[in-house]
């Protein structure tokens, strides 16, 4: 890799995390009360869909997730899609393929690869939020997350 390609690379690194930090401030919080059993996790919507012209059949998905306190999802996959999460705030519980939980804080990032199974996603916070930025090069024709 050239000087140039390097400084072009992080150039575009840093230009995404500033989008996602103004999107990060911009989006509106919501909280629930935490409960003594765990929430289901909200559903997200991308807040951007972008289609790759040089990659035909590929598109960019962006989606915020604000988890509530003790929030989790169910056993998911994505499928087709290289899915990239930056913890923006908060601790997250991670499992991929059955293997060991991770627990990653603001600032860590994931990465799973088309055909991983997130066996756990949870937000072990009682009373603290999470804030994921998902940054997904997904198929096209597929939906983001798939529940077996």
């Amino acid at each position: 890799m050239t000087r140039n390609a390097r400084i072009v690379s992080h150039g575009s690194v840093a230009c995404v995390a500033a989008a996602l930090s103004a999107a990060v401030t911009l989006t509106a919080v919501n909280f629930t009360a935490p409960s003594l059993a765990q929430t289901p996790a909200p559903q997200p919507g991308p807040f951007l869909v972008q289609p790759l012209a040089d990659l035909p059949g590929r598109e960019v998905r962006m989606i915020l997730l604000d988890r509530p306190p003790a929030s989790a999802s169910a056993p998911h996959h994505h499928p087709g899609h290289h899915t990239f999460g930056y913890i923006v705030e908060g601790t997250y519980e991670i499992g991929i393929n059955g293997q060991k939980t991770r627990t990653l804080k603001a600032g860590e990032t994931f990465y799973e690869k088309p055909g991983d199974i997130h066996s756990v996603s949870h937000n072990p916070s009682p009373d603290k939020g999470l804030k994921i930025v998902v940054f997904m090069v997904a198929d096209a024709k597929n939906p983001s997350t798939v529940t077996p």
